[in-house]
């Protein structure tokens, strides 16, 4: 491999990575993915970085999977292998923040690593798609999964079964981003989102995550209880008292991440 397949950099407590195969529309192998895993774990384990944004190129976030990698491979090439679920369950279990900031076409297996971070910020010239249907296959990382937990079962359909695109304004309609920006203004916006989400206590955001994706995973009353729990523990924590004692004393709080 002769250039990294991503692209990493610290930038006021945060990690910017940017997918780095433009001649291939950063289409994802597993290179490009051992690498995103690697510099997403570097992330989470760094005391000094408190959240991370991942993004492509203007012209695509991801365009899919690399076909031309698993084009030849067997089933059982891709059972032994299991293809794909080692590096997607490791980014699922990135504790950290990750805001995907997407321009450009995020198809396939681009869609479903942006359903992998935790929300998705994108430029006015987005369009998402799972169109593996027309490759003779189906998603394979989640697609079909969270695509339908995030946009409901007849859009989920929709586009799985007829392969069709969404641009950003339906996929904005639809829940699947969180809100779109002109494509100029998308890295400063994610940025500026994740140094928002920086200036909270570490811990807290992370537990908050952990929180809101229980409850793609359990019941309603599961839910309520494992969020009344990990509530309840966060008055043990040192930036609690801080937080609220900064809000009576009319200040900004200096939280120390404990």
């Amino acid at each position: 491999m002769s250039e990294s397949e991503i692209l990493f950099e610290v930038k006021d407590g945060l990690g910017v990575v940017t997918l780095n195969r433009p001649k291939a529309l950063n289409a994802l192998n597993s290179e490009l993915l051992a690498e995103l895993v690697a510099a997403l774990e570097s992330v989470d384990a760094d005391d000094t970085l408190h959240a991370a944004v991942l993004t492509g190129s203007e012209r695509a976030f991801a365009a899919g999977a690399d076909i031309r990698e698993m084009a030849p491979k067997s089933y059982m090439d891709m059972y032994k292998a299991n293809f794909f679920a080692g590096a997607a369950d490791r980014l699922a279990a990135i504790r950290k923040p990750v805001i995907a900031a997407v321009a450009g076409y995020a198809l396939g297996g681009g869609c479903e690593l942006a359903m992998l971070c935790d929300f998705i910020i994108a430029a006015d010239n987005a369009k998402f798609g799972q169109p593996e249907i027309t490759l003779g296959v189906m998603p394979g990382i989640g697609g079909t999964q969270r695509l339908a937990r995030f946009i409901g079962k007849s859009k989920a359909m929709d586009m799985c079964l007829t392969g069709r695109t969404m641009d950003a304004a339906e996929a904005e309609r639809a829940g699947l981003v969180s809100r779109v920006v002109p494509l100029a203004d998308l890295l400063s916006e994610a940025v500026k989102a994740a140094q928002k989400i920086a200036e909270a206590s570490v811990p807290i955001a992370m537990m908050t995550k952990e929180a809101i994706n229980r409850a793609y995973e359990t019941t309603l009353a599961e839910g309520l209880r494992f969020e009344r729990r990990v509530f309840h523990a966060m008055f043990a924590t040192e930036d609690q008292k801080e937080g609220m004692a900064a809000f009576g004393e009319k200040r900004k709080p200096a939280f120390k991440n404990r």
